[in-house]
């Protein structure tokens, strides 16, 4: 039985594989960016609060963002932004493999 040639393909797998690797390092890099900023954003607030410039009305917020952190919500989310990060690439395998490692290395 002869295995089939994949010399074409290896460039696909290479760009892929290095693709993938730069979203997930950017990825994670844009998350923490966004963690230091909701952080200072809710001291900023709890600040203002305290200094007797804006109520905070911290269960109604509660309520409104704890549906959007339930688990089904962001597995969804996940779903869709790998479905956009992959749609119509043929190399789409190797791309996730980049992302992975990337967002682990980042």
């Amino acid at each position: 039985m002869e295995l089939p040639d994949l010399t074409p393909y290896l460039g696909q797998i290479t760009f892929g594989g290095l693709a993938g690797y730069a979203v997930g390092y950017a990825l994670k890099k844009v998350g923490r960016l966004l963690a230091i900023a909701l952080g200072l954003l809710f001291v900023a607030l709890q600040l203002l609060a305290q200094a007797g410039y804006v109520e905070v009305d911290w269960t109604r917020i509660q309520r409104d963002v704890e549906p959007l952190l339930q688990q089904p919500a962001l597995r969804n989310l996940w779903d869709r932004l790998l479905a956009t990060l992959t749609y119509n690439l043929p190399f789409g395998a190797s791309f996730v493999g980049g992302l992975v490692l990337g967002f682990r290395a980042g």
